[in-house]
């Protein structure tokens, strides 16, 4: 079975979508019967190892992320793969190449609903949009074989709008890049902060929707015992004392070492379709503080951290010194553990195997001639 993933999300510092694709590229490799194409703008078109870029014009500003504008060329490039299956990962022009790959020989096509929308529409542009935007969103995914949403929340969204054929598949986690061998004991006195102060992280981008002034302010009311690291892309400037900055873009590894040296991960973010990024901190042994919203209820278990209200930094505050009071170490190991067993990109990928297996079946592919 030849699989295409098609998107344009997919840039040198991009987050959750490139993060999939790549784990589930490296493990379909590995697969007997299996061949795994990956589609994704570039500087030019080329292929290396199973990944074919189409020539993009770069967005301005866009940190290396590229928007397709020419149909033509994802077009000419599926009908060169004659993949048996594609699967969608964005919204936009790509999402219409596979459609009209699908027209052309009757190839099945999933999409892969990353993000909510008419949600993040809703943030740049106001709510004027949202109607239409709630249009185009049930007309392009009600033309799928199979929709899949990374968690409960996002599937729900879409069966409101009367998108049929939806199935929840959650994203998985690296357990041998985020493990708790990569902490380094010698990260506070890097940091400049006692040994017994309480380390804090957060990693991912400065984007609104990821509330960070709510945590600035949950670090105001904590004090001095304890310090947030901030990190990655788009990090504010201005921030409390006991608050370190990196703000760039860093590697997994890097990322891994940072969250294994510290206590517990903050994220404040209300609009996240899965959480990535909590998933890796509990690879790494910590518990998690998060807010009672988004998909992060499907996540965060009792067991591995406590949610506190959206958008409230003394709420938060006190759900961290709670969670630091009752055994954070303790909390970490659960969390590693119930990452073990729910979240690994092995039992992912058998799970979309699963899905494309039953999609494939349901569709015998007339192939194109010429």
């Amino acid at each position: 079975m030849h699989i295409a993933d098609i998107t344009m999300f997919y840039a040198p510092a991009s987050g959750g979508v490139r993060t999939y694709l790549d784990a589930k590229h490296h493990r379909l490799g590995t697969h007997p019967g299996i061949r795994h194409s990956l589609l994704i703008p570039g500087a030019r078109s080329g292929e290396h190892d199973g990944v074919h870029t189409v020539a993009s014009p770069a967005v301005p500003f866009g940190k290396g992320y590229r928007f397709p504008v020419r149909l033509a060329p994802w077009c000419k490039a599926l009908r060169r793969l004659q993949p048996d299956l594609i699967e969608v990962g964005d919204p936009y022009l790509t999402a219409w190449a596979a459609l009209d790959a699908r027209r052309q020989w009757d190839v099945p096509v999933i999409g892969f609903y990353h993000s909510d929308l008419p949600l993040l529409a809703s943030n740049r542009m106001g709510t004027w949009c949202t109607p239409n935007v709630e249009a185009y969103v049930r007309k392009l995914y009600g033309h799928f074989d199979r929709v899949l949403a990374p968690s409960q929340v996002i599937a729900d969204k879409l069966m409101r709008l009367r998108v049929r054929n939806v199935h929840v598949q959650p994203l998985g986690v690296d357990l041998h890049t985020f493990t708790p061998a990569a902490r380094d004991p010698g990260l506070r006195a890097e940091l400049g902060i006692a040994a017994d102060t309480h380390l804090l992280i957060f990693a991912g981008r400065g984007a609104k929707e990821k509330n960070l002034p709510v945590l600035l302010r949950c670090m105001q009311h904590l004090g001095e015992r304890y310090h947030l690291l901030l990190v990655g892309s788009s990090m504010p400037t201005a921030v409390p004392d006991n608050v370190t900055v990196v703000d760039q873009f860093c590697p997994a590894a890097q990322v891994a070492r940072l969250m294994a040296s510290a206590d517990a991960l903050l994220h404040a973010g209300d609009q996240e379709t899965f959480g990535l990024v909590l998933l890796e901190a509990m690879a790494c042994g910590l518990p998690v503080v998060a807010v009672a919203a988004g998909a992060f209820s499907e996540i965060v278990t009792p067991e591995c951290g406590l949610l506190c209200a959206p958008g409230d930094p003394r709420a938060m505050a006190s759900a961290v010194a709670e969670l630091l009071r009752h055994d954070p170490k303790r909390l970490g190991r659960q969390a590693r553990r119930h990452v073990e067993q729910q979240y690994s990109w092995d039992r992912v990928v058998d799970s979309l195997l699963h899905h494309y297996r039953a999609v494939v079946a349901g569709q015998a592919p007339l192939r194109a001639h010429g």
